[in-house]
């Protein structure tokens, strides 16, 4: 299904990463408009006539709201109120809604929704015939309206024309991922490449990093409540809408300032990324939490996204014996209502 890339000129590694011959791909990106696959991502479709009903039991997110135009963030939650899958829904047509999660989610969420589906007559199809190009840098929104005939959406908007979908991501550059069908990637590739750079999907990633966004994968299912990764703030969590799966417990955090560990951003004196999972230590080595992502940024430093206690910790700070300097996140640590974010068009 990613036979594509490699027509394109790109080379896919460890299954989820593609690289390009481009040189300081992260820096590309700070210059001019660049693109990437994101192979790393996948899409689950849910359709039927019981659909919004269905996906609002279940969701974080405010059906009502996903309306064609406004394409929120949402979580899929065990009764505990531990996240399944962290997503971005978007509406294709009515009864029609898109699910973009960590590829190595997509199974386990469909498998999870069919124990629910037959009650709303909804079918879940995860979408293999479907690519996903990260469009992102400076003039990146002048390249979109040129080349593609579309308005270029902001972070958390959708728009389309025929068989394209692009929705608004936020980061330190404007940031557009592209829906399309496998059948039509390779020729819109082409026509992108006119004034568009291919850099390496490291270097989407790195912007998610720089926005304070992470999509959780198959080793960290089942980990954390939604607000351990900062969803409230970026308004992935309606605490206005009615019960879904693990509403209880994550309400109940909430309101009662039970969140004792946070997504934080920082950045490691060295060029050595460290895996997902290892640990962040205090002075006394002791414990504080751990690293959901990392990549490299333009200046070859390791950039990192870690779930960490909220406590003062005892510094200096470390990562695999790499210091760590904690940066700041792009957005306040507060309560972001998606019924208020969907009212700024």
């Amino acid at each position: 299904m990613n036979d594509w890339i490699a027509r394109i000129g790109g080379r896919l590694e460890d299954g989820a990463r593609v690289v390009f011959d481009t040189p300081e791909p992260a820096r590309r990106a700070l210059e001019g408009p660049v693109m990437s696959p994101l192979v790393h991502l996948g899409i689950l479709d849910v359709v039927g006539d019981g659909a919004e009903r269905f996906l609002q039991g279940q969701t974080s997110a405010q059906l009502s709201l996903v309306d064609g135009e406004f394409a929120p963030l949402g979580c899929f939650c065990t009764p505990k109120g531990r996240v399944l899958a962290n997503v971005q829904l978007w509406r294709v047509a009515p009864n029609h809604y898109r699910l973009l999660t960590h590829h190595e989610l997509v199974t386990s969420l469909a498998e999870h929704l069919a124990k629910f589906a037959p009650f709303y007559r909804v079918e879940l199809t995860p979408r293999d015939d479907l690519a996903l190009i990260g469009l992102f840098g400076h003039e990146a929104p002048a390249v979109a309206e040129a080349l593609l005939d579309v308005e270029p959406p902001g972070a958390w908007r959708q728009v389309e024309r025929e068989a394209l979908q692009v929705v608004g991501h936020p980061g330190p550059v404007a940031r557009m991922l592209l829906c399309l069908p496998t059948a039509d990637v390779e020729a819109t590739w082409s026509r992108l490449a006119a004034q568009v750079t291919p850099v390496d999907s490291a270097t989407w990633r790195l912007h998610d990093i720089q926005a304070g966004l992470v999509w959780l994968d198959a080793s960290q299912r089942d980990s954390y409540l939604p607000q351990m990764i900062n969803w409230e703030a970026l308004g992935g969590i309606s605490f206005k809408k009615g019960c879904y799966t693990g509403q209880e417990v994550v309400a109940r955090a909430h309101f009662r300032g039970q969140v004792k560990k946070r997504l934080m951003r920082a950045q490691l004196e060295g060029e050595q990324l460290p895996e997902p999972g290892s640990a962040v230590l205090d002075a006394a080595d002791k414990r504080l939490g751990e690293v959901l992502g990392a990549e490299l940024d333009a200046y070859g430093q390791a950039e990192i996204l870690a779930v960490m206690s909220t406590r003062e910790p005892t510094e200096p700070l470390s990562v695999a014996g790499q210091k760590l300097k904690l940066l700041k996140l792009p957005y306040p640590l507060e309560r972001l209502d998606p019924e208020q974010l969907a009212e700024k068009h």
